[in-house]
């Protein structure tokens, strides 16, 4: 077996969260029961349940077109298949409008189906409404409905506390089931046509008047800051092997950030195993401070301030017997420059402490939301309190999503009959900018971009992607297009119940880049491939831009550099992983970096998932995280809570 390359400096050993050296034999070799970890890294999990199942041996093709149809290429309308016939329509039934379900955008007979990537019929011109709603079937979450289990959460949220373990372990089977299951059953009822007819009106179903007025001139991307070093080869930089966690424990190291000369995990320290901050060199894994924490991480902001200010959610305490569940209710902002915790809050509504879900920084303004069952508070960078939960408050701030402007998510109504709506907000009041009402009975949304504001939402049910449609709106708060990602067609990974949490969905130079889902690739030889397609945010169709993973591959979108698209390409079996740089108006495609083809680091890095988990790229470095480690599924696996690799 080939060794991954050596980091060019030992480490220093500090316990539990240092980096290591790679073992000898390279990364998940069996090694002395004396030493940390136990072997390979486990298969990909999300998250790993107690006992982890083995993941599939190669992925699955997608399902044949019907009979004389030609394979479907990818992005690009189709040639004619089978007619199909629509769902029954309710005399004077208005043609479907932006904002409807999915399943309103069938063709009809004799007409031409969409192809794969390519979006469906959109409604009548000059007749966009509010997001598409589910029909007479109460939506996710509601009571008297089988609720499906939440995805799992570091120790946020409200109800009794014995639930959260159990909600962790339960939201890995669904998980399961809902990649397995690879689809849902959409129904049509007569309510699904008054609703339709409402969000053709507008989404409050009171006749306003919906549409792209305003002015939205995409902002300028500026220059790439990413550049192709003189050697794309990268090296192993470091590892974090995990702590062993006892049998049935899931912990959380949730959190990241990775600057231009600092890479900072969360992690622990000591043979007590205390959760912290910890920071390291990029190139040599040298740990350069630790900040301690009271507890596990719940949530850190993906922002950084160009002062270096962070923030994090964490635990009030470790987890003991005593207290197995401590509340996610402490805020810190933190310097990641100096590595100074700058100040640590918290707030109480009826007595008790306000859990956290999510956390941003937009401005001068920290927000951090506590999910559908709680509302949001803030405090600006001295970390003085702006706003905060009031009892009997009829509408709650669900979640936000920061960056250049400061975007949420509004609940309003009871838990019978939740109204929700997107809201442009000012981040030093909180008050009101403008705001967007979802269609009755839709009750999530993601933010993909708040500038311009960008959401997604599953229409009718809760799918693995959690986004079956994306809706961009103008500066003044109006619908310009719906984008519909069918279920099953699509890579994107955006998590339950959380309203900021999208991964592998991009917005850039006025178009949402989505990766599709793998496919035979086609030709005589046996392969998989997938491609990132582009979709205008002004009219809601495929631009005709894409690019291909190439066979035996899969890639999907990181982040915009400036008006370039970055990607991250798996390599399989016998090919180095890589980050590419895609050309916003060419897309062609420049590689920044690849890691080495040796299958002991193609193991370990298949066991860090990738898209599901963390995963940061700056100036030549490569850094994979964990937000969740368990017990490895067996003593020759091995647990890592980061993976680093880099050009320098």
């Amino acid at each position: 077996m080939t060794q991954p390359p050596q980091p060019p400096n030992q480490p220093p050993q500090g316990g539990f969260g240092a980096p290591q050296d790679p073992p000898p034999g390279g990364f998940g070799a069996p090694q002395d029961p004396s030493q940390q970890g136990y072997g390979y890294p486990q298969a990909p999990q999300t998250p790993p349940p107690a006992a982890p199942a083995a993941p599939p041996a190669a992925p699955q093709t997608p399902p044949p077109p019907p009979q004389g149809q030609p394979q479907p290429n990818y992005g690009y309308p189709q040639a004619p298949g089978a007619p199909g016939t629509p769902p029954p329509a309710a005399p004077g039934t208005p043609p479907p409008a932006y904002a409807q379900p999915t399943q309103a955008a069938f063709p009809a007979v004799g007409q031409q189906p969409p192809g794969y990537g390519y979006p469906g019929q959109p409604g009548q011109p000059g007749q966009p409404g509010q997001p598409g709603q589910p029909g007479q079937q109460p939506g996710y979450g509601y009571p008297g409905q089988p609720t499906m289990p939440m995805q799992p959460q570091p120790g946020g949220g409200g109800g009794k506390k014995p639930n959260k373990q159990m909600t962790i372990i339960v939201a890995a089977v669904a998980a399961i089931a809902l990649i397995v299951g690879g689809g849902v059953f959409y129904a049509s009822t007569q309510k699904d046509k008054d609703d339709k007819n409402n969000s053709a009106k507008g989404g409050d179903g009171k006749g306003g008047k919906g549409g792209g007025e305003g002015k939205n001139d995409p902002p300028a991307g500026g220059p790439a800051k990413e550049k192709a070093p003189a050697n794309t080869s990268a090296k192993v930089g470091f590892q974090i092997p995990a702590p062993e966690v006892p049998k049935d424990d899931i912990w959380s190291v949730a959190g990241s950030w990775l600057t231009d000369d600092t890479y900072v995990k969360s992690g622990f320290v000591g043979k007590a195993k205390d959760h912290a901050l910890i920071a390291y060199d990029p190139a040599s894994g040298k740990q350069k401070w630790t900040i301690p924490l009271a507890g596990e991480t719940c949530a850190v902001s993906k922002e950084v301030t160009k002062e270096g200010i962070a923030a994090v959610v964490y635990k009030d305490a470790k987890s003991t017997k005593a207290n197995k569940y401590p509340d996610c209710s402490e805020v810190s902002a933190v310097d990641l420059k100096s590595g100074k915790k700058l100040w640590t809050e918290n707030v109480s509504n009826s007595g008790s402490k306000v859990e956290f879900e999510e956390i941003v920084i937009s401005g001068d303004t920290i927000a951090a939301g506590a999910g559908t069952g709680g509302t949001g508070a803030a405090w600006d960078m001295s970390g003085k309190l702006l706003w905060k939960p009031s009892v009997g408050d009829t509408c709650k701030d669900a979640g936000y999503a920061g960056g250049d402007q400061l975007v949420a998510v509004r609940k309003c109504g009871d838990y019978s009959d939740p109204k929700y709506k997107i809201q442009l907000l000012d981040p030093k009041t909180g008050k009101e900018k403008w705001s967007y009402p979802l269609a009755t009975g839709v009750d999530n949304a993601k933010i993909i971009s708040t500038n311009p504001v960008v959401f997604g939402q599953d229409t009718e049910e809760i799918t693995a992607s959690g986004a079956t449609d994306v809706f961009s709106l103008s500066n003044n708060g109006k619908l310009r297009a719906r984008i519909p990602l069918e279920d099953g067609k699509y890579s994107h990974d955006c998590d339950v119940n959380k309203f900021n949490s999208c991964k592998a969905i991009v917005v850039g130079n006025d178009k949402l880049y989505v990766p599709t889902r793998q496919h035979d690739a086609g030709g005589s030889d046996y392969g998989f491939t997938n491609e990132i397609i582009a979709f205008s945010l002004a009219t809601g169709k495929t631009t005709g831009e894409r690019a291909d993973a190439g066979k035996d591959g899969e890639m999907f979108p990181l982040r915009m550099d400036g008006g370039n698209v970055l990607a991250y390409k798996g390599g399989g079996y016998n090919k180095g992983a890589k980050v590419v740089s895609f050309d916003g108006k060419s897309m062609k495609e420049t590689t920044l970096l690849e890691t080495p083809a040796t299958e002991s680091i193609s193991r370990a890095i298949s066991g860090m998932v990738p898209k599901s988990n963390e995963l940061l790229y700056t100036n030549g470095n490569l850094f994979m995280g964990k937000e969740l480690i368990s017990k490895p599924y067996s003593k020759d696996d091995k647990e890592y809570i980061a993976l680093g690799f880099t050009t320098q």
